[in-house]
């Protein structure tokens, strides 16, 4: 969610702040501020609205400073306005502090500190901490901050710079994303590697409780009790342009067109030469297999509806029952998870704080946990047993898109691959999956080449207020998918149903001109669907089906067909997905909206 950047060394702060500010946009924020040491002072700027605000502020009246924390914050406790933002200072303007996470104990905190005699200018939780530190200072600002994260209960990533000590910056972190970048004569913190990745490709990861103290040549790692952490520096393989638009209007529809190649990338390296699935270096043996009684995978969002077409391909390939549970809730109903259980994280960003609170949950049962991740060393990736990585390459638009289709990818080798271990699939089964599998990202490339049809039912339809999706098996999974990109990013009034509920209660709904999209890609329930896009019809529904190639009997009971290149029923969520998120992005686009930024919306939710 929020997004932060530190940096000390000898180049002016400003500029570089902004500049991985600008990097994190994609995060979601409602206001921007930097603090920067300049002349003996803290010289704080900080504004509601966008960054190029604070950007034109700076540029009329300079800072000159070489060490700056800079923070982009999306509200949760206080309006946002100019004094919410952050970064936040105590009373004597001596010491700055930038946050990500929330301080759950800090009206507690706030109303002893005020009988401590610090006065608050803020609604904000993250205040609470710069007077914590102050309160803690006595004359050695590491020793403050040590001493005011004992006091703090939450999730927190935390930037601390003080007039006193103009050479250093102090970072903690617990339960929210935070990484150390190493320079030459100079260093940095970020919440995340784009904001830095122009400056250094080497980077530490802070682990939970660790504490990072910076100078211009030197980076110092502490645990929670003090003492000193050796950590190795990670090097980022990607580049800086691997996360700009590249021509494109919208990280979005770069995103979206970069989908053939993350397909290719997360399937053929576990491919060997004799046509095996390879998982890595995750050990799942038929012994394994054989004593696992279920699957349990959990996610947020988007992962979750990956999660969902996950059950369909572990449950029919590897005749395992699999549960599939919405992070946020996981933890509160008590879940029946032991040492015979396998569970299934899966998450963009590795950070996503429920499902790590649900990963943590499930470890302590016994479990035995697998991360499905796009970011190598993410917190999920680092705590679970074994790991998938999806090879999708950086995602910045809020809107997940390749993370989406390349967790689909994942979901379908790791059941083929448990399906041929416990000899539920037969071999010819299994190859000729495979080879459909290889097929796809070619499919996808030829649905991205002819993409007008799907532009010309955008601008047609943009004018909706409410659409419907529906579908059966797992077209329902995949038109929950295209209801949630379509309303995260136009604002339209989206809801996904399985069509053969429609009749026991949505149907009402349904009069003359409401849209509903019709997903009807499966051989074996087709004539089901076709009568349920009737049935609609006759209420007035104007109906945008999808199907395969050559079906076009759909035609008599659509308005409009969208066709995607025939493949096996089973795969068809990879294909089926595509037109859905270029007619989300085209309605978007045709509605004026900020479609990498989607209001109230944040990349990686680190709260819970």
């Amino acid at each position: 969610m929020c997004g932060i950047v530190g940096y000390i060394g000898k180049q002016e702060a400003a500029a570089i702040l902004v500049d991985g500010l600008e990097k994190l946009e994609y995060r979601g924020y409602d206001s921007a501020g930097v603090a920067i040491y300049d002349n003996n002072k803290l010289d704080v700027r900080k504004y509601k609205g966008r960054l190029s605000i604070l950007e034109e502020h700076l540029k009329n009246v300079p800072i000159k400073g070489s060490l700056g924390i800079g923070h982009t914050r999306w509200a949760t406790h206080g309006e946002p306005n100019d004094v919410n933002s952050h970064p936040h200072v105590n009373g004597s303007g001596d010491i700055a502090v930038v946050h990500n996470g929330i301080i759950e104990n800090y009206m507690k905190l706030k109303e002893w500190l005020i009988e401590e005699g610090k006065e608050f200018k803020s609604e904000t939780d993250t205040e609470v901490i710069a007077h914590l530190v102050d309160y803690y200072y006595e004359g050695d600002i590491v020793k403050a901050v040590q001493e005011a994260v004992k006091r703090m209960e939450g999730a927190y990533a935390i930037g601390v710079i003080s007039r006193k000590h103009p050479d250093r910056l102090v970072a903690v972190r617990k339960d929210s994303p935070l990484v150390v970048g190493i320079g030459k004569g100079e260093n940095f913190i970020a919440s995340d590697i784009p904001a830095i990745l122009k400056y250094t490709k080497e980077v530490y990861f802070l682990n939970d409780g660790e504490m990072a103290i910076i100078d211009e040549n030197n980076i110092e790692i502490l645990d929670e009790l003090g003492r000193k952490v050796e950590r190795e520096i990670f090097e980022v393989t990607w580049d800086v342009e691997a996360a700009e638009k590249g021509g494109y209007p919208h990280f979005m529809l770069k995103e979206i067109y970069e989908q053939p190649k993350a397909l290719k990338d997360t399937l053929s390296p576990r491919i060997n030469e004799n046509n095996e699935i390879i998982l890595d270096d995750i050990k799942l043996t038929k012994e394994d297999l054989e004593k696992i009684n279920k699957v349990v995978i959990v996610a947020c969002g988007t992962a979750y509806h990956a999660g969902l077409v996950g059950r369909y391909a572990i449950e029919k390939f590897a005749r395992i029952p699999v549960e599939v549970d919405v992070a946020s809730e996981f933890r509160y109903r008590d879940p029946f998870v032991d040492d015979k259980t396998l569970f299934i994280a899966v998450s963009q960003s590795g950070e996503t704080a429920d499902t790590l609170a649900a990963l943590r949950e499930a470890k302590e049962k016994g479990a035995r946990i697998m991360a499905v991740t796009n970011v190598v060393g993410s917190r999920i990736s680092r705590e679970a047993d074994d790991v998938f990585y999806t090879w999708a390459g950086p995602e910045i638009a809020v809107a997940s898109t390749k993370a989406y289709t390349t967790q689909l990818m994942a979901m379908y080798l790791i059941a083929l691959n448990m399906g041929i271990k416990k000899g539920t699939v037969t071999k010819e089964k299994y190859d000729e999956v495979l080879t459909e599998l290889k097929a796809l990202p070619e499919k996808v490339e030829t649905l991205l080449e002819n993409i007008e049809n799907i532009q010309k039912l955008a601008d047609q339809q943009f004018h909706n207020e409410n659409v419907f999706y529906i579908g059966r098996g797992i077209d329902d999974h995949v038109g929950r998918e295209g209801s949630l990109k379509l309303k995260e990013i136009s604002y339209i009034h989206s809801e996904a149903i399985a069509a053969g509920e429609l009749k026991h209660g949505t149907i009402a709904l349904i009069e003359e001109g409401t849209l509903v999209v019709a997903l009807a890609t499966h051989d074996y329930l087709y004539d089901k669907m076709l009568s349920n896009m009737k049935e609609v019809k006759a209420r007035g529904a104007y109906v945008i089906g999808v199907a395969q190639e050559g079906n076009q009997e759909i035609e008599k009971s659509a308005d409009a067909v969208i066709y995607i290149p025939n493949t096996m029923d089973e795969l068809s969520p990879i294909l089926s997905v595509i037109p859905l998120q270029l007619f989300a992005y085209y309605i978007a686009v045709a509605r004026g909206a900020d479609v990498d930024k989607p209001k109230n919306l944040a990349k990686s939710v680190t709260v819970e």
